[in-house]
């Protein structure tokens, strides 16, 4: 049951991702996006009479890569069909899909909260099937004239649709577990999964289940609200934002009408961010309204067990053991691992090639998170075009682990190289800043002892807090100091007094 309600939510999600390939589904036009409207297509994509389809053999691998990744079941033989509806972007007036025989089925996906904000949600996949996307319809509502313009570039696009069981209960869960299925198909090279271009759109199906307790004549049972889809959502946190709404509208309508599923007709409701609720569109269509058929002008396709193992071993590790593998491998926290593999493959090289050449996983992850992303972040960079390699960080580090400088000068280096791109040793030279040996700082150390009588005499009771006096005298007298060996050799140096 949700927290502090009195029902719990009950979410599926369909997922419509566009796939990374140069043509369409079934034609040889371009996939790439933001050209000029009706420039990217053809007799095929525009349904023209005599012209026929030819399926794009890659954007069927990328699938299958995908649904293998989601654990799902391959169908050695699959069939495409027309879902017959009519649409201004739709020039077919049919769209090729699946139908009863999609390629995949009866996966899974499960989503960990590393902060354990819920508990680990295993989400069931019901199927993972091909289809080609339809045009774009672009309303003119801001200038009033009521227009809609036609883009017909998108249509034939080859999308892949990802139909889950209603297994999540949280809009805090769904939202979590797109993150989760955007970062695995990122990862497969499937998609680039960009919300803004269109590449990555979700519908969301949701309802309550409400507890109603026994009464004179009836026995306890769970009432079940009308399943609503909700559309037009842009990003994962509008997705969130609407099952929060909805969930709560579903429970207002049903303390007032108290109508249930069966009694009232599935409806679709649209998102509107800027209102922050949603609207009535239309009841839903069931499957029998799409008029179904086998496409008679593509053949079956089958798929063999030797495919299936040629694309499983090109698919590389999946987020979800690669968090346990460089927790493992590295001796780092799962929420360090987590947030590393939620940055993307590169980044991962990044920090694998760091550690080795450190030979501490926490300390090349602390620098990861706490000065390359932070970086990455403010400047809206790649670290595929960082200008600081892991060898050059590596560098740097281990000047700090040998005691050259402190962490606080090696990030006023790092900074310097980062704009520079020069190595440690030219920055180093640059910046004045020079090495001091152990003599030097042991003299320094014996000096700042025998001028400060009262802060030895504290520290030999007990406060070696007191200490801390020293630093500050010694950047005075040489900048270049590290203040923790100066601590350290000024303690060694009381207790030998004795």
């Amino acid at each position: 049951m949700s927290t502090n309600t009195p029902y719990t939510t009950i979410i599926g999600l369909e997922v419509h991702v566009q796939l990374m390939t140069r043509t369409k589904l079934f034609c040889g036009c371009s996939t790439k996006f933001g050209g000029a409207p009706n420039t990217q297509v053809c007799p095929t994509c525009l349904g023209l009479p005599g012209s026929l389809p030819v399926m794009n053999r890659q954007a069927f691998d990328l699938a299958l890569r995908a649904a293998l990744a989601l654990e799902c079941t391959i169908a050695p033989f699959t069939k495409w069909d027309r879902k017959n509806y009519f649409y201004p972007d739709l020039p077919k007036g049919y769209q090729i899909s699946q139908f009863d025989l999609p390629f995949s089925s009866d996966g899974f996906l499960e989503v960990v909260d590393p902060k354990g904000a819920f508990e680990p949600r295993r989400v069931g996949i019901v199927r993972v099937h091909l289809e080609e996307d339809a045009g774009k319809s672009m309303h003119d509502d801001a200038a009033g004239t009521g227009d809609t313009r036609i883009d017909l570039n998108r249509a034939g696009t080859p999308l892949c649709e990802i139909v889950t069981q209603p297994d999540l209960r949280s809009p805090q869960e769904a939202r979590a577990w797109l993150n989760e299925l955007k970062l695995l198909l990122v990862y497969l090279g499937v998609s680039d999964c960009n919300m803004q271009e269109g590449s990555l759109r979700v519908d969301a199906n949701v309802n309550l289940h409400i507890p109603v307790p026994a009464t004179a004549g009836a026995e306890a049972r769970v009432a079940k609200t009308p399943i609503v889809e909700i559309k037009n959502m842009n990003s994962f946190r509008s997705v969130e934002r609407a099952l929060t709404y909805e969930a709560a509208r579903q429970w207002e309508e049903w303390q007032a009408t108290k109508a249930e599923m069966g009694k009232t007709p599935k409806q679709t409701r649209g998102w509107d961010d800027p209102a922050g609720i949603t609207r009535a569109q239309r009841h839903k269509e069931e499957s029998s309204d799409y008029r179904y058929f086998p496409e008679p002008d593509l053949v079956p396709v089958t798929v063999t067990a030797e495919r299936i193992q040629s694309i499983r071993g090109g698919m590389g590790e999946p987020p979800v053991s690669l968090r346990k593998t460089l927790a493992s491998q590295w001796q780092i926290s799962a929420y360090d691992a987590d947030v590393l593999v939620n940055q993307g493959r590169e980044l991962v090289d990044y920090f694998e090639d760091l550690a080795t050449r450190v030979g501490e996983g926490k300390v090349a992850s602390n620098w990861m998170q706490q000065d390359v992303l932070r970086i990455l972040n403010e400047t809206n960079g790649t670290v595929s075009a960082f200008s600081v390699r892991p060898a050059g960080l590596a560098d740097l580090i281990g000047r700090v682990k040998k005691g050259d400088f402190d962490t606080s000068r090696a990030r006023e280096i790092f900074a310097e190289m980062v704009t520079s791109g020069r190595p440690v040793d030219d920055v180093v030279a640059g910046m004045g800043i020079s090495a001091v040996s152990d003599d030097d700082v042991i003299a320094l150390c014996r000096e700042l002892l025998a001028a400060n009588p009262k802060i030895v005499a504290d520290v030999k009771s007990g406060k070696e807090q007191a200490a801390a006096g020293l630093i500050g005298q010694a950047k005075k007298k040489n900048a270049n100091v590290n203040p923790g060996k100066v601590r350290a050799i000024c303690l060694d140096l009381i207790r030998e007094m004795g």
